[in-house]
């Protein structure tokens, strides 16, 4: 079921991109085994955990030793491996990339980081909007009178973190399987957020090499790349950059005939009172009057809609772009294939597999039992 049906896959649980890699993943059928803390156990059950869905779950304490060996006997027979640590702590663990890629030569072992796994700030904490202001990803995201902010999670440690780990993971298992040889794939979210920027880079510099805010077409200073809000408290996205969609979107707004607007698309010096002036139209009119003036038109607008309106916006609905999966809304799996479909899987409750996996390497009840617990021997501890 799915395009990675037959891939194999331990995922060390942690927080954030790593397990939305993981997810990523089992959607499109790979087998994903998450190795979880004990903690798990206080509470299994989790409906809201997305980033959980079509995983095995098994829990261990990955401070005691046998607990480790648990781990390496799993990688002996795995694809891919993803850990989202520290630098250093896999190591300390005893389950760092030469011990793991010495029972599993072809394995490809995927380390996830906000800084990477070298360079002076790979020590340090961070989040998202930290890796993303670092990166420069995070510059032109809006207008220069505003201080720069992005969507949540949404530009580091999805799009710069774990779509980058997961195209990483995937072009490494082509040439794992064309050659034996696996490696390690050093994901950091500064790096994939930086590489996102070059779609803008060489129009930047080809027409002058500024990276001011305020001078871009693309960037959010453009008044024509921008969210208004309408009489109701609603928004409406605009967009039209080239000349034909703005020619289109003034003709709607009936604007065609203002001066500031036909010759301010491609003028900074205006854009400021054009900001304010499309500001006060579209205020003049609800959110449902403006969609039904642009509707069926290529003015480049949207509504601006929460996650529960656009599950039932009438374009997501007929894609099923969201579906209510267990009480909980949640995106179904992304892209799409046209002979090998995803399918949207269950969240297992933590521990669920662990003695179903574990059972299957050998391991006794007794050892069971002890893997299970949240102590850790003395010598153990790090």
């Amino acid at each position: 079921m799915g395009p990675l049906a037959g891939v194999k896959v331990i995922e060390i649980s942690g927080i954030g991109p790593g397990p939305f890699c993981g997810m990523l993943l089992a959607d499109l059928g790979a087998t994903v085994i998450a190795v979880e803390p004990p903690e798990r156990l206080a509470a299994p059950e989790r409906p809201h955990a997305i980033t959980s869905r079509g995983k095995q779950s098994v829990v261990l304490n990955l401070k005691h030793p046998v607990a480790v060996e648990a781990v390496l006997r799993l990688c002996e027979g795995a694809d891919l491996l993803i850990e989202g640590m520290r630098p250093g702590v896999m190591e300390r663990l005893g389950l760092g990339p030469e011990v793991c890629l010495q029972r599993r030569p072809a394995l490809v072992y995927g380390r996830m980081t906000g800084w990477g796994q070298d360079g002076p700030w790979a020590p340090r904490a961070g989040h998202d909007s930290n890796y993303t202001a670092l990166s420069g990803a995070l510059w032109f995201a809006s207008p220069p009178d505003q201080p720069p902010m992005a969507p949540s999670t949404v530009l580091g440690d999805v799009a710069g973190g774990a779509l980058y780990l997961a195209v990483g993971l995937l072009a490494a298992l082509q040439h794992a399987r064309s050659t034996g040889q696996g490696q390690v794939v050093d994901a950091a979210i500064v790096d994939g957020a930086a590489h996102m920027l070059n779609l803008m880079l060489g129009a930047i510099q080809r027409r002058g090499g500024s990276f001011a805010r305020g001078t871009q077409a693309f960037d959010a200073s453009h008044w024509a790349a921008q969210s208004f809000r309408c009489k109701d408290g609603g928004w409406i996205n605009l967009a039209p950059l080239e000349p034909r969609f703005y020619a289109e979107l003034l003709a709607r707004l009936g604007l065609s005939g203002d001066a500031r607007f036909v010759r301010g698309q491609n003028d900074p010096d205006l854009w400021p009172a054009l900001r304010q002036a499309m500001a006060a139209r579209i205020s003049s009119r609800t959110r449902a009057e403006w969609e039904a003036c642009l509707e069926g038109s290529d003015a480049c607008w949207a509504p601006v809609l929460a996650p529960d309106e656009a599950a039932r916006h009438p374009h997501l609905a007929s894609r099923q772009s969201y579906v209510e999966h267990g009480g909980v809304l949640q995106a179904s799996p992304a892209p799409r294939f046209s002979a090998t479909p995803a399918a949207l899987r269950d969240i297992a409750p933590a521990g669920t597999h662990t003695r179903e996996i574990l059972g299957a390497l050998d391991f006794t009840p007794d050892n069971l039992e002890e893997l299970l617990s949240s102590n850790t021997p003395e010598f153990a501890r790090t």
